[in-house]
């Protein structure tokens, strides 16, 4: 029987999802792919493979998830099964440079940036940077690795007492810092890689803030089952009538890096220049806004891989004919 795959490594963020998938009655199968093996002599099975990668997946003892599931999606397309989020937008959520380069080639301003590896040419690279930046993972996921550095020597100081945490594939980041007026950011969410809604976030207690991750706020609200909804603030409110010329650009970005689900994170300068700075291909939602909003992410996603399903079931049973 053909069926929705989702491949993830994180039960509690696929959970809204195998939810809306119930709802729909479609058959689905979840892929976590903490560790496994992979057999690459036999086929795959026929159906609709969804990919939630994520690359702040090593937080949660799953460090070798994502190669693991780079190898499970290279079998995959060789065997030309339908991948959504596939092996190119795989490569984009491990690596925030190739975010950035590839958001460069649609024009979308990104902020600037200098990558490093090594100690040493990471404090070279923060005497010739100007201040102030933020430090940032490469390779993260909820907003891993973030801090911000008046000076080149508080940052000499922070390594020296090692309080600047190493990205778990070596590469570091020193960013452009950008100010926003209202300490947010913009977050535009994609279903189906056309836009689906925008939903300003408040970053002004910190940029841990993955919509639907337990942990991320401390006693704030925002596990993925939308509990504490009476939390004294909320940090996400979905924006009505949204609009920006960078939504046909983002769409398009998407397109060309085979993203079909994504959120892309931007923020607005005091000058009123937008920076996009985050692609997350393992979107989440946060539950209390799309309550109040009344329009559900996970719902959306749950429609479009059904439809998928049923497309591809019609198209098999044509070709069989």
């Amino acid at each position: 029987m053909m069926k929705i795959y989702i491949i993830h490594e994180n039960d509690e963020w696929t959970a809204p999802l195998l939810t809306a998938l119930e709802e729909l009655n479609t058959p689905y199968e979840s892929w976590h792919l903490h560790e496994g093996t992979l057999p690459l002599d036999d086929i795959p099975p026929a159906g609709i493979f969804y990919n939630r990668m994520s690359a702040s997946s090593h937080t949660r003892g799953h460090r070798y998830a994502p190669e693991l599931t780079s190898a499970v999606l290279t079998w995959l397309e060789s065997h030309g099964r339908t991948v959504l989020n596939d092996s190119r937008a795989l490569r984009l959520e491990v690596s925030k440079v190739a975010q950035y380069e590839a958001l460069k080639k649609h024009g979308i301003r990104v902020p600037k940036t200098t990558a490093a590896v090594g100690v040493d040419a990471l404090l070279k690279a923060a005497d010739e940077f100007e201040t102030p930046f933020i430090t940032k993972h490469n390779r993260a996921g909820k907003g891993l690795g973030v801090q911000r550095f008046e000076h080149v020597n508080d940052f000499k100081k922070a390594i020296e007492n090692h309080v600047v945490e190493p990205s778990i594939d070596g590469i570091m980041l020193l960013q452009q810092y950008i100010q926003a007026p209202d300490s947010s950011i913009t977050r535009c969410e994609f279903v189906g890689g056309k836009f689906l809604y925008a939903v300003k976030v408040d970053t002004s207690e910190g940029f841990e803030l993955c919509p639907a991750d337990a942990c991320q706020i401390g006693e704030q609200f925002c596990p993925a089952d939308g509990t504490n909804s009476d939390a004294p603030k909320a940090k996400f409110d979905i924006i009505t009538d949204f609009s920006s010329p960078l939504i046909e650009k983002y769409e398009a970005f998407l397109t060309d890096n085979g993203i079909t689900f994504a959120g892309i994170e931007q923020i607005t300068d005091t000058d009123g220049q937008i920076y996009t700075y985050d692609v997350n291909t393992n979107t989440n939602y946060n539950p209390q806004a799309e309550e109040k909003a009344n329009i559900f992410g996970m719902k959306e996603i749950a429609a479009y891989l059904n439809t998928a399903l049923l497309d591809l079931k019609k198209h098999s049973a044509d070709n069989s004919v």
